[in-house]
């Protein structure tokens, strides 16, 4: 029984994020590539409010690394190879697994019946529909005509201007990741030796 369930969920989970592209590519006409940054901003978003709205915090912080992965197909798809690399590597490499071993570390593994974060859900609703609204205006308003082709930078560029300019600051962020997880490691453990 339980089979068949997630054989279902697989299924509508598909078909919602096939729609879009089906949309582009059928009623607006649209190209490969639109279908399929349709189809990828969509299971972006699908995963975004799945981080905010489910109560197990490990599922939580699976579906962050899903709308991450899912930024990185996007950045590839428009042409960015690089940030994409870097996207992997950082955030889904290092920030993800990062808020996983602390919340594995620190805290229950099923949040409480009643979510801390909703008592702000009005002002969080007013602020979604004035955010949406101002970028559908700045959409709309757009020449989108304007830019023919994809923007591309050479890898090799990039590389040099990051790891030769900006090493500092590359070396600044690792200490400090460090230090965060240290830092983890030391609050989860002196929290075991308080409550035994």
């Amino acid at each position: 029984m339980r089979a068949w369930l997630y054989l279902i969920a697989a299924a509508v989970a598909g078909a919602i994020i096939t729609t879009p592209a089906l949309f582009v590519l059928i009623l607006l006409g649209g190209s490969f590539d639109d279908a399929l940054v349709a189809s990828l901003g969509t299971l972006m978003l699908a995963s975004g409010i799945a981080v905010v709205s489910m109560r197990d915090i490990i599922r939580c912080g699976l579906a962050m690394i899903v709308c991450f992965l899912t930024l990185a197909a996007l950045y590839v798809t428009l042409g960015a190879p690089m940030v994409a690399a870097a996207q992997v590597i950082v955030y889904i490499g290092a920030i993800s697994v990062l808020i996983l071993f602390a919340i594995m570390l620190t805290q229950e593994k099923v949040g409480s019946a009643r979510l801390t974060f909703q008592t702000q859900a009005a002002p969080a609703a007013v602020a979604a529909i004035v955010i949406a609204v101002l970028v559908s205006l700045v959409a709309a308003a757009t020449d989108w005509g304007a830019v023919d082709a994809h923007i591309r930078i050479a890898t090799s560029d990039l590389a040099i201007l990051l790891f030769d300019r900006y090493v500092l600051a590359f070396e600044a962020v690792s200490v400090l990741l460090l230090a965060a997880v240290i830092g983890g490691v030391f609050l989860a453990k002196r929290e075991q030796g308080q409550g035994g």
